[in-house]
């Protein structure tokens, strides 16, 4: 038999095959049909993230929605929360629906923990983002860095308030929802004031990370310390409601320190705004980096050899932004 006819038996034999025939057939004219191999369930992943309760958060969810696009191979469910007691709710019905992986960003630690355990103890593979669980309970935990976001914030505020050993001030803190991340924060910026003699902390809250919340809260605050230097913030929905405290109370002269890049307030530092010379990086899209690492693992199989080497813990660092380099996280066309 020349080539060309063996290339052109070849590619029948190798078609009848795909298309679930079999070549072995002896009837003349005719190719017996065998069954079809069954097509490869999508692997399922689910996605628990608080609601978008702040801007922030909006921009989790809208990073996890944009890379779910980007994975038609994967059967994604996000679902949010605004409770602890709902996002518990919701891991439930992913264990139910068997899913494979869950990215889990929790609303709060100390709750969410207990239900990453059991469903980490059924075989899900677990990739926790940023509020991290009060136990091993993830294959892959993924956040900022926010022990250097604490100091490097903190520093910023004594380098401004006449610098180190010479800092002098009234400041109030304002902290956000508990869990690891808020913790991290308020420690570190804490070691940082303590040995500052000449800095003095008038009030320290909780305001939730919530606009409306930090509001309330500095309205309070103010009204005990009226003569406050600067506010520790430690996010940019809660300096945007102290700044409206400010505002309401006619208390001029004080300058306010978030943090996450919201580009409102990246805009206000291009700007040299006197009311907000830095901010601290802090990306919602990490929520997509850990959609990703769920994806490369549990796609394709091999899932525990892909883990031995993928670290169990990866940290994102954070950056001061200020006047001079505020160009280079602004980002005006996103949502947060």
């Amino acid at each position: 038999m020349r080539p060309s006819h063996t290339l052109v038996l070849s590619s029948i034999l190798v078609a009848a095959t795909f298309l679930g025939f079999s070549a072995a057939d002896p009837s003349a004219g005719q190719v017996a049909a065998t069954p079809a191999v069954a097509q490869r369930a999508k692997i399922k992943i689910g996605v628990s993230i608080p609601a978008a309760d702040h801007g922030w958060t909006a921009g989790v969810v809208w990073w996890a929605k944009e890379c779910a696009k980007l994975h038609p191979e994967i059967e994604w469910t996000i679902a949010t929360a605004e409770t602890p007691e709902k996002q518990i709710s919701d891991i439930e019905a992913f264990m139910a629906k068997k899913v494979d992986g869950l990215v889990i960003l929790a609303t709060e630690s100390a709750p969410i923990t207990p239900v990453a355990e059991e469903a980490h103890s059924r075989g899900i593979l677990i990739v926790n983002v940023d509020r991290g669980f009060l136990t091993p309970a993830a294959d892959i935990f993924i956040e900022g860095d926010n022990t250097a976001f604490g100091r490097k914030s903190a520093e910023f505020i004594v380098e401004k308030l006449g610098g180190k050993g010479k800092a002098k001030g009234e400041i109030i803190i304002l902290e956000g929802i508990p869990c690891t991340v808020n913790t991290a924060r308020v420690s570190a910026a804490l070691a940082v004031f303590k040995n500052e003699p000449g800095i003095k902390i008038v009030g320290q809250q909780a305001a939730n990370w919530n606009r409306q919340k930090a509001l309330e809260v500095t309205e309070t605050l103010l009204t005990k310390s009226p003569k406050v230097n600067a506010i520790w913030a430690s996010d940019d929905d809660m300096a945007l409601g102290a700044e409206q405290a400010l505002t309401e109370k006619g208390i001029s002269g004080v300058w306010i320190l978030g943090g996450a890049g919201m580009k409102d307030i990246v805009k206000r530092v291009i700007d040299k705004d006197p009311m907000f010379p830095a901010d601290i990086t802090y990306p919602p899209s990490m929520i997509a980096t850990g959609m990703e690492l769920a994806t490369t693992v549990l796609v394709g199989g091999q899932r525990a050899a892909k883990l031995q080497y993928i670290p169990r813990h990866l940290m994102i660092d954070v950056d001061l932004i200020l006047p001079a380099n505020a160009k280079s996280y602004y980002f005006p066309t996103s949502i947060y």
